[in-house]
């Protein structure tokens, strides 16, 4: 029993574990409550793109000496309103003005590193550094955080509504042009949050895995947000023990724990998953075949 105390207790002998989970829980409850309306809507693609577009304001940021989320947050934004803008003023479909921004922004990121004398490491910023997350860092991402879910819990009928059929929303005399620009808005907040725990890379894992999993679950919104977040905590929890027992990388445990949440979602999920799936078609399949034996001997 004593054993697994310690096994439990131990990280939490370390202040910088104790920042590093807290941190991470933050970031990934915010990340899965987004991603449920991501899934729904199908921009998953944008929160690839807006992941990928922030590292050059992360790079400026470090350069200037700022924290790094206000330059991220600036070129999320920014990233955002020139995707919008391409798509209202020309005739390219959405993934492909997605593709141009995103892929030139990171571009410019990489550039900017090379150019920029700086002390920061590359690999923190593509896969982040959750280990060295100050208590400055651990404030800022909970108070972000906390402006972001609780957006998120207000709205939450809106946004549905709008995921689910957003002529009907607009017909309901809801701003869908503000919904959208809202959810965009708090795409760029959680991002700029997970960048210190997962990285630039992974952080469209986060902001993905979490709602597809809570999708396969249930078809209810209020269920699809429990259990994206309460897989979301699992998979940190998991990730973070993992990754201290067996001092491997901290965003990429935690990410294969939620993909292995996903595949028992996918397997059993009760509403999308393909064993249950095929269980109710053979019990239609057995429901049925008596009555259309007893057609046949009729006719």
């Amino acid at each position: 029993m004593n054993d697994i105390l310690n096994f439990l207790t131990e990280p939490f002998t370390h202040p910088f574990m104790v920042r590093a989970i807290v941190t991470t829980v933050i970031a990934a409850v915010s990340c899965s409550m987004l991603s449920c309306w991501l899934v729904q809507i199908g921009w998953s693609l944008m929160g690839d793109a807006v992941s990928h577009a922030v590292l050059p304001g992360v790079v400026i940021s470090y350069a200037l000496g700022w924290p790094f989320a206000i330059g991220a947050f600036i070129f999320g934004v920014g990233a955002v309103a020139i995707i919008g803008g391409l798509q209202s003023s020309t005739t390219l479909k959405s993934d492909t003005a997605i593709g141009v921004v995103f892929t030139s922004l990171f571009a410019l990121g990489l550039v900017l590193i090379t150019l920029v004398p700086s002390q920061v490491d590359l690999n923190h910023i593509l896969f982040g550094n959750v280990l060295g997350v100050s208590p400055g860092d651990l404030i800022q991402g909970a108070i972000i955080g906390g402006i972001s879910c609780s957006l998120l819990l207000l709205k939450r009928r809106d946004f549905t509504l709008f995921a689910f059929d957003p002529v009907h929303a607009h017909a309901l005399g809801i701003n869908t042009r503000v919904l959208r620009m809202m959810l965009l808005g708090l795409l760029a907040l959680v991002v700029v949050i997970s960048l210190q725990s997962v990285g630039i890379i992974l952080v469209v894992a986060m902001l993905i895995i979490p709602g597809a999993t809570g999708l396969l679950v249930s078809a209810r919104m209020g269920r699809v947000l429990i259990v994206a977040a309460v897989a979301t905590v699992l998979a940190t929890l998991v990730g973070s023990y993992v990754s201290y027992y067996a001092n491997i990388s901290t965003g990429g445990s935690i990410v294969l724990a939620q993909s292995t949440l996903f595949a028992l979602a996918y397997l059993l999920g009760p509403r999308g998953g393909i064993i249950p799936g095929r269980l109710r078609a053979r019990a239609a399949t057995l429901e049925v075949a008596p009555k259309v034996g007893a057609v046949l001997i009729k006719g």
